[in-house]
């Protein structure tokens, strides 16, 4: 098998006397949408934002790309090919569609200088035009970000991590707040992204996470209680009693 693109052994993470995880290894292979889901509590979070190196593991070890992530700062982490939305939409409200792609774009490319003279960043309006065109966003480049609907600003912040064009996206919880048909609109937009990175994602559609994950781990007081695909989670009595009983729905 080839090496994944990230590896985590044996990872806990403690806060004080609080144990928020405790011992999780798994590995996750490109090209494979991944979710993490388990009820409140579980760890999803802390788990989460040690992947993304918003958190340092308290013990064990996270590899990307075979390459040890122990010394490396989050800022960092856009760089080696890692990007990540958040649950709460991060967007400046009172720039257009376009310039908050841009202004992304332009500190990717100058090492987060952002005062960097725009004409000397000639690929720059380039890549945030075509960031929209990927997530469906072109025809409103000029809309000043505020008026956009909630699950268009979604797509939005997440036009705003690819233009790095990571090999690996995290998404927290990207349809946090959208009604069905929001959420159908950004399912199709995952498979989508899906054709070309690898994706890990946090969620608690239920339905949604097993009609599109290739592989779903499932935490249970900061440890890893399933790992497998959508069938053998929903196979699993363990799993169906802490957690997929409680929570069903599409939205």
């Amino acid at each position: 098998m080839t090496t994944p693109i990230m590896s985590v052994t044996d990872i806990g993470k403690h806060f004080g006397g609080l144990v928020a995880l405790k011992g999780i290894t798994a590995d996750f292979r490109e090209g494979q949408i991944t979710a993490i889901i388990g009820p409140n509590g579980a760890g999803k979070s802390t788990f989460f934002n040690i992947l993304s190196g918003a958190l340092k593991p308290s013990t064990g070890t996270l590899k990307f790309r075979g390459t040890d992530m122990a010394g490396v700062a989050q800022h960092d982490y856009v760089h080696r090919g890692i990007a990540r939305s958040y649950q709460i939409t991060n967007i400046f409200p009172n720039l257009s569609v376009l310039e908050n792609v841009r202004v992304a774009a332009q500190a990717f490319r100058s090492r987060f200088n952002i005062w960097t003279d725009r004409g000397t960043l000639h690929d720059v309006e380039e890549r945030a035009q075509r960031t929209l065109v990927s997530v469906g966003l072109s025809a409103k480049s000029d809309t000043l970000a505020k008026f956009l609907a909630h699950g268009q600003q979604r797509a939005l912040e997440i036009a705003i991590s690819l233009v790095a064009e990571p090999a690996l996206l995290l998404l927290d919880e990207p349809t946090a707040g959208m009604g069905p048909e929001e959420t159908r609109e950004m399912v199709t937009l995952i498979e989508k992204l899906a054709a070309e990175r690898t994706i890990l994602l946090v969620e608690h559609k239920m339905k949604m996470i097993l009609g599109l994950s290739d592989r779903v781990l499932v935490l249970h007081h900061g440890q890893l209680l399933a790992d497998g695909t959508p069938k053998e989670i929903q196979a699993n009595a363990e799993v169906r009693r802490v957690y997929l009983g409680q929570n069903d729905g599409y939205a």
